[in-house]
């Protein structure tokens, strides 16, 4: 049997959030930061052993203020991210113990991620050596040039809009950031895709939406009620918002 372990990634800059008191990760979400509800959906799986939350350095002292009592009772660690996304993730797999095989990559701030979603991609990952989550595009795509004028429109064939989480073989990960340091890429799909290796697409969700501007917290806040509770065996959230991150 595969043993995964889950990097949370939430050292992002959150510049199109726009919100002068929070981060996306740590803005409430029905009573509890975005981020725990992230990382109820994997601490409730058996196959999980590890789940790792990577935050800025900028973040490190308030939210070990805010949340080190969380990470205790979840049994989360905590890892510093880099100066973009692919040194982060990859600072976050250096704290996977070594009997970790197979690694899961997930926004922190995408919530609203169900069981039978990540059974399917976990499922994909371990047999193929890697795949994500994504969805059929299905809106008319338009491609605007600087003036605000549309200068073509985008043939959608084809096109999946990638999700996660993201899941690969741990030596698959491991020789895609060997073989690409410092690399740049948006998400760890098309750094595995540059060393050649095929990535199986496994069909998501649109409920499974990441945070991006205060208007999504009232989509998924909807989608979180219409979802099963995890069961845990410990308190997640022992503290109420008190306003550290304003």
């Amino acid at each position: 049997m595969p043993t995964y372990g889950v990097i949370l990634a939430a050292a992002g800059q959150s510049s199109r959030f726009q919100d002068a008191h929070y981060k996306k990760p740590f803005a409430p979400l029905a009573g509890r930061p975005v981020w725990i509800h992230s990382a109820e959906r994997f601490l409730e799986r058996s196959d999980v052993k590890q789940v790792v939350i990577v935050v800025s350095p900028e973040d490190r002292e308030g939210f070990l203020e805010k949340f080190s009592a969380n990470l205790a009772f979840m049994g989360i660690t905590l890892a510093e991210g880099g100066a973009h996304r692919g040194e982060s993730v990859r600072r976050g797999l250096e704290k996977l113990d070594a009997s970790v095989d197979t690694v899961a990559i997930h926004d922190a701030a995408r919530p609203c991620i169900a069981a039978p979603w990540i059974d399917s991609v976990f499922s994909a990952g371990a047999r193929t050596g890697a795949a994500i989550l994504a969805i059929p595009v299905v809106g008319t795509l338009k491609r605007v040039g600087p003036d605000g004028t549309i200068t073509e429109t985008v043939d959608r064939t084809g096109l999946w809009e990638a999700q996660t989480p993201q899941v690969f073989a741990r030596q698959v990960l491991e020789k895609a950031f060997a073989s690409r340091p410092g690399d740049q890429s948006t998400d760890e799909a098309q750094l595995v895709e540059s060393i050649g290796q095929k990535v199986t697409v496994v069909r998501g969700s649109p409920v499974n939406l990441k945070i991006t501007s205060r208007e999504d917290l009232v989509l998924a806040e909807q989608a979180l009620r219409a979802m099963p509770k995890p069961k845990l065996s410990g308190p997640a959230h022992p503290f109420a918002d008190d306003g550290l991150w304003r």
